[in-house]
């Protein structure tokens, strides 16, 4: 948390936030337009958002493209603001702006987690039906993961796995795996409250998954996860919805469970 409010306690750390709140995905290049900042300087402050966890990079062909993540955010919030009066943290504005959550051009979650650990072990938490079903619970999907294997899940909490089209795109032990993500199902429009008619049109979305691992940035903080969950026909995208909270949730979990292993 030193690292966040270390991150926060410069404007242009701020305007920079600001400036994803308004629309993540965004280039270098992009984000140095109007900026009375050398492109130099704004790769700096960006190295020390992404220490902090607040700014996540993700490479997309030859460009590093940037994203808000407000998690770290709300960390901050729940343990040093949640307990003061709001009305009177009229110098913290920056951060409500963080929190009332990203404004996507693009509609995509992407999140960085860090976690104490080596590159196989995180491979193996990410593949293995021993450490699945301790963060999937009921719902651990299942697979041999190699290319074009299918992903198996269960429609039903605890019932058999499921061919929900899901398939291994990308597949390198240790650095990155890649699968297509189930449609909507029945369930999820009750849940979701949805008519027929939405139902019938949010159910042909087809979106993806990927999880890339690399060392961190500091070693001591030790390896980088990087989840990024994409192909979502817009922003107001009821899988997109569904699934952020999800991931969080569970990546939070198989951090702890690695690093009590």
């Amino acid at each position: 948390m030193d690292e966040v409010f270390k991150a926060l306690a410069d404007v242009s750390r701020r305007r920079l936030l600001d400036r994803l709140n308004e629309r993540s995905g965004q280039s270098l290049r992009e984000l140095c337009a109007g900026l009375d900042m050398t492109r130099q300087a704004v790769s700096k402050h960006l190295a020390v958002l992404e220490g902090a966890g607040l700014v996540t990079a993700v490479r997309h062909g030859r460009e590093r493209l940037h994203y808000l993540n407000p998690v770290p955010i709300h960390d901050l919030a729940d343990r040093w603001i949640g307990q003061y009066e709001r009305g009177r943290m009229t110098a913290l504005s920056n951060l409500k702006h963080a929190l009332e959550g990203t404004a996507m051009s693009k509609p995509e979650f992407v999140y960085t987690i860090y976690i104490h650990t080596t590159a196989e072990k995180l491979w193996e938490g990410l593949t293995s039906p021993e450490f699945l079903k301790q963060y999937h619970g009921d719902w651990a999907p299942s697979s041999d993961w190699k290319v074009g294997s299918k992903v198996l899940w269960p429609v039903e909490g605890g019932g058999e796995p499921q061919d929900l089209g899901q398939v291994v795109t990308e597949s390198e032990p240790g650095k990155r795996l890649a699968y297509t993500w189930h449609t909507l199902q029945p369930m999820h429009q009750e849940m979701f409250g949805m008519s027929d008619a939405e139902f019938a049109e949010a159910v042909k979305e087809r979106s993806k998954v990927s999880f890339d691992i690399e060392p961190a940035e500091e070693p001591e903080m030790g390896m980088k996860l990087t989840i990024t969950h994409d192909g979502f026909t817009s922003a107001d995208s009821k899988m997109l919805e569904g699934v952020s909270g999800g991931w969080i949730m569970m990546l939070s979990e198989l951090k702890t469970i690695l690093e009590k292993a």
